[in-house]
């Protein structure tokens, strides 16, 4: 449901520090503008900082979410709560988080207990107002600046994870492919009188065996350099069942 970590604020004599290897995983972060509004100015100053220390651009929107983070191809949207009062916007919050669960599939609330009845306030609210575990999950901090470092380490790790299941499919449909064009040449390179060059000519105008063992011969000659001799001398391929539903 939560994590929490220890206080600190950056300092006024240090740049903000910076996410280790993070320049390959950099992308976008989306401020709305009604939350920009009701933050201290010191705050806003961090996070410019912050996100321009680690490569990221920021623009100003109005927007559901408090901010929208887009980093390798995945955008995850934030409830960014850094006044938590028990008395006027506990019920707000919580609302409000049940409305955006239903609009973005990726969303979090990360939300600032600096004190002991604060965090009595959060587990009480957050049972009374019937939250779903996990859906969304909810990050506890103890100041503000914690909360922003933890929403770019989390939007800039599921950039990562997403960049490397394309990178592991890319890998695979690659593999796939070289093994799709072995299995062409091994199999046209069996009949008579077709070497590899005339293969790797039908593969790039064909494309599949199946294909190859249908096409016609004038459609062979227009797309490929081989010669009417080549093909009459090779058993009559194509259009003969040169190869064999075992060959397919």
């Amino acid at each position: 449901m939560a994590t929490s970590g220890s206080s600190h604020g950056p300092s006024t004599d240090q740049p903000p520090p910076s996410l280790p290897n993070s320049g390959s995983a950099a992308g976008v972060c989306i401020m709305s503008n009604a939350w920009k509004d009701e933050q201290d100015p010191s705050l806003i100053s961090f996070i410019s900082a912050f996100l321009g220390s680690n490569s990221f651009r920021l623009n100003f929107v109005s927007i559901s979410p408090d901010l929208i983070f887009n980093c390798g191809g995945v955008s995850i949207a934030f409830v960014f709560v850094t006044k938590w009062d028990d008395c006027c916007n506990v019920g707000s919050i919580f609302n409000r988080v049940k409305r955006l669960k239903a609009q973005f599939a990726r969303l979090y609330v990360v939300a600032t207990l600096s004190t002991k009845e604060q965090d009595d306030s959060f587990m009480r609210s957050y049972f009374q107002y019937e939250m779903e575990f996990g859906k969304p999950a909810f990050v506890l901090v103890t100041d503000p600046e914690m909360g922003f470092e933890k929403i770019v380490k989390i939007s800039t790790s599921r950039g990562m994870c997403k960049q490397q299941k394309v990178a592991s499919k890319v890998k695979v449909e690659r593999k796939r492919a070289v093994q799709d064009t072995d299995t062409f040449i091994r199999v046209l390179t069996s009949i008579p009188n077709i070497n590899k060059h005339d293969a790797n000519s039908l593969y790039l105008a064909i494309g599949s065996i199946e294909a190859a063992a249908k096409t016609s011969k004038e459609d062979i000659l227009a797309n490929t350099d081989l010669s009417p001799t080549r093909l009459i001398v090779s058993a009559g391929f194509p259009g003969s069942r040169v190869l064999s539903q075992s060959q397919i």
